[in-house]
């Protein structure tokens, strides 16, 4: 079954090449979804309320985490909101972490808390989460907030999953009663894109690493999402003719034999590779899955632009329940 793809007017770069009319935009409907957060949020501290508030909590001086933490607060702060960096050394003892965590809970100006992952090996990562409070918990990782996900009440859910149920929505493509398959079974991603997708009226099955004939039962799925955490894994033998192709994976390719496999005949991103040393690729071989695919989200420029549109959606969600704003 063929997906006719809504075009966004503001579709650029992610946009461009051959199969350009596939392509789900994650940059433009991120785009969207921060403008209209941004109009809430001005909307709301003009009737007088407090303007929302973010902290993220940064352990260690991972290169990414940080990069990672310092688009989120820049992303507070175009959206109108209060981001905050609470930044703590790699050394950081777990009942250091705890207590800092319990000063951000009790702050009335801080209506969401981030851990920001992976955590130092010496700190035990599902105790700390379990810290947050649930209704700050704006990465939908609190067993509160799971729970309510699953049992279909309102909840707090995570960013990734959150935001590929708006992309697919703003695209046009239908979710309820398709066939969904989800490869990968993470906390983050895969288990609450199931739960999202299940709410969503979808046949749901999620795969994993002991999955028989992994190939055989990602073709019977009408939308696919690879969450695998394997570079290029889903290949054409795992796409079925006019599926529509969600990639959340990300992965920094440092060998210029696999570019070439990977974007055969890719002049240009093998110039690019050449300049940089490096280049991005998805759990999806792109190239070769998009010609069988009706629909399909880039690496860069798909999924990832949504995680931070929806974690402001998720901070603009908190702050109005707990300064008791209906809609």
């Amino acid at each position: 079954m063929s997906e006719k793809v809504t075009t966004h007017p503001a579709a650029g770069k992610a946009a461009a090449g051959p199969f350009a009319d596939k392509l789900l935009d994650g940059r433009a409907v991120g785009a969207e979804i921060r403008a209209e957060v941004a109009a809430r949020v001005a909307e709301m501290t003009a009737a007088g309320a407090r303007r929302p508030g973010l902290a993220a909590v940064l352990v260690g001086d991972d290169a990414a985490s940080s990069l990672y933490v310092g688009m989120k607060a820049r992303a507070c702060e175009e959206a109108g909101m209060v981001g905050r960096t609470v930044e703590l050394p790699a050394a950081t003892s777990e009942a250091e972490l705890a207590a800092r965590l319990a000063e951000l809970a009790a702050d009335d100006a801080v209506d969401g808390i981030l851990v920001q992952l992976p955590l130092p090996d010496h700190v035990d990562e599902r105790r700390i989460l379990e810290l947050v409070p649930p209704e700050k918990d704006v990465d939908g990782f609190h067993p509160v907030n799971v729970g309510r996900l699953w049992s279909d009440r309102p909840a707090l859910a995570p960013a990734t999953p959150s935001g590929i149920v708006e992309l697919l929505r703003r695209s046009g493509i239908e979710i309820a009663g398709r066939r969904a398959v989800v490869v990968g079974r993470s906390t983050i991603v895969g288990k609450p894109m199931a739960a999202l997708l299940l709410r969503e009226n979808a046949t749901v099955t999620v795969c994993h690493s002991r999955t028989r004939d992994l190939a055989a039962v990602c073709r019977e799925a009408d939308l696919l999402v690879a969450a695998v955490g394997r570079a290029a894994l889903v290949g054409p033998d795992h796409v079925r003719e006019g599926a529509v192709v969600v990639d959340v994976g990300t992965h920094r390719v440092t060998d210029r034999a696999t570019v070439e496999r990977l974007f055969p005949g890719d002049a240009a991103r093998l110039a690019r590779f050449d300049e940089r040393g490096s280049t991005l690729v998805g759990d999806v071989d792109f190239h070769r899955v998009a010609p069988k695919a009706s629909a399909i989200t880039p690496v860069p420029g798909g999924v990832g632009p949504l995680t931070v549109a929806m974690l402001l959606v998720n901070t603009l969600e908190a702050s109005r329940r707990r300064q008791g704003l209906s809609g």
